[in-house]
Parts: structure tokens; sequence; C-alpha cells
């Protein structure tokens, strides 16, 4: 039950490898447009979920707050998303022999608490401070950090090898 990755089947492992590299392009894709649309700063990322300032009642905002549906939306489909993506990666991470002990489990757990405290935060932002743009950026790059730490260290080991 606990065979390493590197002891898989060579299509099993080409299989993974080519998911993971998928996958990656599809999360990199993620960060390159949450970077664009709040340029990764937490006043931006505040103002993207909380709207723009106005000064007075005949400024138009750049931004306009989220709605709760708006919220919804994009915590429903992160968190489900988010929650397969590292399910599947903690139980690919369970079988490395790259990663052992402690950092193992760290990197197997971290990622899914980190996307529940990312998209929580969010509400956080909207609806009680701007202050939770600093959570929600710091939770966001351990998620984003254990993301490639854990692709690294399975493609290291998936990747086949020519014999």
């Amino acid at each position: 039950m606990n065979t390493p990755i590197r002891e898989w089947p060579q299509a099993l492992k080409c299989l993974i490898s080519t998911f993971l590299f998928v996958l990656t392009i599809g999360v990199t894709i993620g960060l390159i447009y949450v970077e664009r649309t709040t340029s990764a700063r937490p006043e931006y990322i505040t103002e993207h979920y909380r709207g723009s300032e106005t000064f007075d009642e005949f400024d138009i905002p750049e931004k306009y707050p989220k709605t709760i549906n708006d919220l919804l939306l994009t915590t429903h489909t992160h968190v489900i998303a988010f929650s397969i993506i590292f399910v599947i990666l903690g139980g690919l991470t369970f079988f490395s022999s790259v990663l052992k002990g402690r950092i193992k489990t760290f990197l197997m757990i971290e990622p899914l608490v980190s996307s529940c405290i990312t998209f929580t935060s969010i509400w956080g932002i909207r609806f009680i401070s701007p202050h939770f743009g600093i959570v929600t950026m710091i939770s966001g790059i351990l998620m984003y950090i254990s993301f490639y730490v854990i692709i690294a260290a399975l493609l290291i080991e998936a990747i086949p090898r020519r014999s």
C-alpha cells in the first residue's frame, strides 16, 4: 500500500507527470489573473472586493464592491476546485519518497487549510475590515508555495527516466 512513486509502473508515472504539468499550467494562469486584477498587493486585493473609494456622491468608482452573489460564486468554485486539487496532490504526496516526516504531513494538509483561510478572508475584506487583505495575501502565498513545492517533489519522482 505504501509503494513509493519511483517504483510505480512507467505508464502511471507518465500519466501523473502529465497531470502535474497540466495542473501547474492551469494554476499558474490563475495566479497570473490574480496578479493582473489585484497587482498582488493587499491594498488592491482589498479594492477588488470592497470596491474603489469614492469621495463624493458624484464619483464613479473604478471597481464596485463585490456582491454577496459574486462572493458566493467565487468561494463556491474555488473551495470545491482547490479541495479536489489538494486532496489529489495530498494523496500523491503520501506516496512520495522525496518528502518525509512532518514536512510531508504539513504539505498534505496545509494547502487545504490555506484555501479555507484565503476564501474566508475575502468575506472579511468585504464585510469586516480591509486588513483581511493581508490575511488573504499571506494565506494565498503559503498555499501557492506549498503547491509548487509539492509539484516539484512529485515531478522529481514521477518523471519517467530512461533506463
